[in-house]
């Protein structure tokens, strides 16, 4: 799921119109276009997963796509409208912020395709995609417990949203499942969207949490988790990526990444489009529906042994099955279980 990081430069330009690029048509009777959010498109986790997933349908397609990276919150509508004023069908806002603009956006273009990942929608001309996040975070969960050798792990969210909290919520019951005493230790990044991309903050609260005797610690914490997983081959200790595969970022150090495949949600809207099979409501993605998983590749294969691998995978078939159900944080804002 996951390409090399690269580091691109581009100009600060004066406005959201001057920042929206020009598209192409092609041969195509679409023109889509993806709104990305706080962290950028390069922030190796969220955003950049449907980065891949957008570039994947230009890739086979030929058709380009207008886009746009959000700095700040006010941009969110301006950029969406823009996008829907300059005929671009279908519009893709990415992340649970984007969801009051877009659905203002939405009905003022009620004949425009729109789709949000992360949040509910209810629009008759809106795809709203979401995750369940805990049960992938289970998973991961139960190979941090695997692999503990204190008993003791932790976990790093971004802004502390119950989002968020439902990620921690599947992560301490995955753990637990393996070894009830184990300790969860759990720090939130902050309440603003800047805890979102503020790397030092995530690798002073991970090193923090390995003096309290963690050895393996999960980031759901966007652009943040690159200075939780430095911080993680500093100490010699293991660390878990989210959204993408982020076990590349540093082999050894990376016991896996929890996969959200927001890629293949990204590439579904823009391909669904093009092929006149675009339906609005609500999409809700699991281990059933292969919407979250785990990562087990070449960087983390020496890590990951035949019995945590085992172990996994029943768990995984036991999810599936309803034979473990995983509490879902936001369905009553506990983790009781």
């Amino acid at each position: 799921m996951r390409f090399p990081a690269k580091t691109f430069f581009k100009p600060a330009l004066s406005s959201v119109a001057a920042l929206l690029l020009a598209t192409s048509a092609g041969a195509a009777d679409i023109s889509p276009a993806v709104v990305f959010d706080m962290g950028g498109k390069f922030d190796k986790s969220f955003n950049q997963g449907v980065y891949d997933g957008v570039e994947k349908f230009k890739s086979e397609t030929g058709i380009e796509y207008r886009e746009f990276e959000v700095t700040n919150e006010a941009q969110r509508e301006q950029a969406l409208r823009r996008m829907a004023q300059r005929g671009a069908d279908p519009v893709l806002g990415i992340g649970f912020a984007q969801a009051p603009a877009l659905e203002k956006v939405a009905k003022e273009f009620p004949d425009t395709r729109f789709a949000i990942i992360d949040m509910v929608v209810d629009l008759p001309n809106v795809r709203s995609i979401v995750f369940k996040e805990h049960e992938g975070s289970f998973l991961v969960g139960v190979l941090a417990a695997l692999a503990s050798e204190s008993g003791k792990v932790g976990f790093i969210g971004g802004m502390d949203i119950p989002l968020i909290r439902r990620f921690a919520c599947g992560y301490e019951q995955g753990a637990k499942h393996i070894n009830a005493d184990a300790e969860v230790i759990q720090n939130m990044t902050g309440t603003t969207p800047a805890a979102w991309n503020d790397p030092s903050r995530g690798g002073e609260l991970t090193k923090s949490q390995f003096e309290r005797g963690a050895d393996v610690v999960y980031a759901a914490a966007g652009g943040t988790g690159v200075g939780v997983y430095q911080a993680a081959k500093d100490a010699g200790k293991l660390a878990i990526g989210v959204d993408s595969n982020q076990n590349y970022l540093h082999p050894g150090t990376m016991l896996t990444s929890m996969l959200k495949r927001v890629d293949v949600a990204a590439y579904n809207v823009f391909m669904d489009s093009k092929n006149d099979a675009f339906t609005p409501g609500i999409q809700v993605l699991g281990l059933a529906e292969e919407g979250v998983g785990w990562a087990l590749d070449e960087h983390n294969e020496t890590l990951i042994t035949g019995e945590m691998k085992a172990k996994v995978d029943e768990v995984s078939e036991m999810i599936k099955s309803g034979d473990i159900s995983v509490h879902d944080y936001t369905s009553d804002n506990t983790c009781d279980y």
